[in-house]
């Protein structure tokens, strides 16, 4: 579920969550929830039907930049009460204020602001992207279906599969321009993919040592 930006213009208060990941807008997360403020924080999500924020922490530290995520479904409440739970990343937010204690809440929670978004791409490099990221994808030997035709992807859809490290998905998110994301994306596979075309000639070479081959002579003048 999508929330307005009214409602997010008017709301600039959330209960966060951070985590060592980047979530990207409509992305599904599944998440295995153990920690009792975490707990308290879903139980009080899911019965409220609110939101709540998984900003991102990379060496140790809270970033400022994280996704509002919302909880689809508790797939599943364990004794101890634990839970597993299915959510879908809406909307982009930036951390004004972190706001450790609060009240009755075991969870800490965040001042945020809502940085506009532009999703308006370039098709034509989309395509190229698309195509790049599968061509990554069979170096690797690996196949994804995105549940999507391909003129319906868009640069968070594919950024997961395309090889980037975690830092560099924290950068991608930080981009708040669809031709941004793909330029970023662009830039990445034309550093990566001659690296793993290398690879992929060593490969080929290694695995004919010892096998006969049929070359041509070569006739001396």
């Amino acid at each position: 579920m999508k929330i307005s930006h009214r409602f997010l213009s008017m709301t600039n208060f959330i209960p966060i969550f951070p985590l060592s990941i980047v979530v990207f807008p409509d992305e599904q997360v599944n998440l295995h929830i153990f920690e009792p403020r975490y707990q308290q924080l879903i139980t009080e999500s899911v019965a409220l039907k609110k939101p709540f924020g998984i900003p991102v922490v990379m060496d140790n530290r809270l970033q400022d930049f994280g996704l509002l995520v919302y909880v689809e479904a508790v797939a599943k409440t364990y004794e101890n009460g634990e839970m597993d739970i299915i959510t879908r990343g809406t909307d982009l937010f930036k951390i004004l204020e972190v706001i450790k204690d609060i009240p009755e809440k075991l969870y800490s929670g965040a001042i945020v602001n809502y940085p506009e978004n532009n999703f308006q791409g370039n098709p034509r490099v989309m395509k190229q992207l698309i195509q790049q990221m599968r061509q990554l994808h069979s170096y690797l030997q690996v196949k994804k279906d995105f549940k999507k035709e391909d003129e319906a992807l868009n640069a968070y859809d594919i950024a997961h599969h395309s090889g980037l490290t975690l830092y560099e998905e924290y950068e991608l998110l930080q981009l708040t321009h669809e031709r941004q994301r793909q330029e970023y994306l662009k830039r990445h596979f034309e550093r990566t993919l001659p690296v793993f075309e290398k690879m992929n000639q060593l490969k080929a070479r290694i695995n004919m040592n010892g096998h006969f081959k049929n070359l041509n002579g070569f006739n001396i003048k």
